[in-house]
């Protein structure tokens, strides 16, 4: 029997909330809190409940920025950590399904409509084909949605592809990375591809450069000196972000063989808007030897975050589930 249902996109940064009345899939008092103002999640979701004043819905689904392997959660890039078990009770819900949140968003694709997309290059999508997710925020997710048989919606893939390890293709690059190893020791794909990676690229452009630049402490910082003021070590610090996207989004279309497109989440590419497409992405998108044809033909997609796709997501999550 339908039931109401509280939806959750949970970030480093923000937590984004909705609800669904019973049989209804429209997202209701959708909001937007900021992590950092509540001490804990069960903290966050009632004061979203007494805002929008409803009672603790029977069901709901948290999609989360972390990866989800057993009761305990605790967050990679922030201090939230709960028990599973614990918030269902706290709550009283009948149902509390908890996953990744890329995998949530994976689990959206299928439902986004072309007005919330915007293609950087390549072709026509291949019907069934795989499909690929990645998007950079706080955090950088990986995700897709592979299509066995008897399987027409698609399953999505949970894994934590936004810690391998980042790899150089060019001696520039190879000397910033050196300055993210003596920082952090193992350099992953978010060491680099997120917002705080964007604010280490700029500060280890500086040192590869001798110069001293600007003290940032946000991604919005080096976005502003680049795109407003044409920062020239700002706009090297964000072509590598952009290439460095490009070259895992292009790893990741070769290992899924993902011919039904690759989809960019996340909040920090939409602001960049068209200087995107022409940054060093698509390039490195591409750069595959001898798989670069292959490639060229992958269409990418920016998806717009203001749809809050995730959060649909999280309510197929509770219908799978359910089944």
């Amino acid at each position: 029997m339908p039931a109401t249902r509280l939806l959750a996109d949970i970030g480093g940064t923000n937590i984004r909330l909705a609800w669904q009345a019973p049989g209804d899939d429209t997202l209701h008092d959708t909001r937007v809190l900021q992590c950092a103002q509540y001490p804990t999640v069960d903290a966050a979701i009632r004061t979203y409940l007494a805002e929008v004043g409803i009672a603790a819905p029977q069901e709901a689904a948290f999609g989360i920025a972390n990866p989800v392997t057993g009761d305990a959660i605790r967050m990679t890039n922030h201090s939230w950590s709960f028990s599973q078990k614990a918030v269902r009770e706290a709550f009283g819900f009948a149902r509390l399904v908890v996953i990744n949140d890329f995998t949530a968003l994976a689990l959206a694709l299928p439902l986004l409509t072309p007005d919330l997309l915007r293609q950087v290059g390549g072709g026509q999508a291949v019907p069934g084909e795989a499909i690929g997710l990645v998007g950079a925020g706080t955090g950088l997710g990986v995700s897709g949605l592979v299509f066995p048989p008897h399987s027409p919606a698609g399953v999505p893939l949970s894994g934590e592809g936004g810690h391998v390890t980042l790899a150089a293709d060019t001696q520039h690059e190879f000397d910033v990375l050196r300055v993210l190893h003596e920082r952090y020791g193992h350099v992953s794909a978010e060491r680099a591809v997120s917002g705080a990676g964007l604010v280490d690229l700029y500060h280890a452009v500086c040192t590869v450069a001798h110069a001293g630049g600007t003290e940032v402490s946000s991604a919005a910082q080096v976005t502003e000196m680049a795109l407003q003021a044409k920062d020239p070590l700002a706009l090297q610090a964000l072509d590598l972000f952009c290439g460095f996207l490009g070259s895992v989004a292009g790893n990741l279309a070769l290992t899924l063989g993902a011919r039904g497109g690759v989809y960019i989440g996340g909040g920090m590419v939409p602001r960049l808007g068209e200087w995107f497409d022409q940054s060093s992405f698509r390039q490195r998108f591409e750069a595959k030897g001898r798989f670069a044809p292959y490639l060229a033909s992958i269409p990418c997609w920016i998806i717009d975050p203001s749809a809050t796709p995730a959060l649909y997501g999280a309510s197929r999550a509770l219908d799978i589930a359910g089944v």
